[in-house]
């Protein structure tokens, strides 16, 4: 990537673990970048910080949303890139799951990413781009107490892969990013006792959580220009958590 590349991409859930490290990568790399998040006072910061420009957006919000393609097409005379990195986390079996749980979590991932895909195509369908969705590996394996998160980020990466075979003649690129837990502040109740973080490592292959800037690295390798014939996937990046049965470390 360089700052050759015309268009700006917008990084929507900016001020997030995985959102925040994927906006230093792109300004680091010379990328035009538009910031939008829901928080003002964190939005500010990461602004600041980066020397970007931002919009406040809210993920139920389908308004706000096609508001912030128009501003980073007037600010960069076009998009050239989408990123969804709302989020939100529920960790609750399906009894204990009131509807207003259930709305919020749907409203936070799959409505979202949808209203995202939509107003991108309308943006992009002239120029092409490229559309980063985020899934997770609770999409891909039975995790206890993950209902409605895991049927939100299935449904993400169905709403891809039916929007990368649609859109794929206007040159719009669409491939979903599905990490496993990775260490970042919305999942830090999860991890921050040592008991709970160490329980957490051995369900990944691999041993250890992940960490924001590796997730971002695949996001910002998703949105060069390099990769124009990667559409329609779904990338793992989880620790082999989605795929692999951990071994038992004894036996290592």
């Amino acid at each position: 990537m360089n700052d050759n590349i015309p268009g700006g991409i917008i990084l929507f859930g900016a001020t997030g673990g995985i959102g925040s490290a994927t906006a230093r990568r792109l300004v680091r790399a010379g990328r035009s970048v538009l910031l939008a998040a829901r928080n003002q006072e964190k939005l500010d910061q990461v602004a600041q910080e980066l020397g970007a420009p931002a919009v406040i957006v809210n993920a139920d919000d389908s308004g706000s949303i096609e508001a912030a393609f128009a501003s980073c097409a007037n600010q960069f005379g076009s998009v050239s890139g989408a990123v969804n990195c709302f989020g939100s986390l529920l960790l609750k079996p399906a009894h204990l799951t009131t509807d207003a749980d259930w709305q919020q979590t749907l409203t936070t991932h799959l409505f979202s990413s949808f209203a995202i895909v939509r107003a991108a195509a309308k943006t992009m369908r002239q120029g092409g781009g490229a559309i980063v969705l985020i899934s997770s590996a609770a999409a891909r394996i039975g995790l206890a107490n993950h209902e409605a998160i895991a049927a939100a980020k299935a449904g993400i990466q169905g709403l891809a892969l039916s929007a990368a075979a649609t859109y794929a003649s206007k040159g719009i690129r669409i491939n979903t990013v599905a990490p496993g837990l990775v260490r970042t502040p919305l999942t830090e109740k999860i991890w921050s006792a040592p008991a709970s973080e160490s329980a957490s490592a051995q369900m990944h292959a691999l041993g250890r959580l992940g960490e924001p800037d590796e997730v971002a690295s695949l996001i910002c390798w998703l949105l060069s220009p390099e990769q124009t014939w990667v559409t329609g996937q779904i990338f793992g990046i989880d620790g082999g958590l989605g795929t692999i049965a951990p071994r038992p470390r004894s036996s290592v």
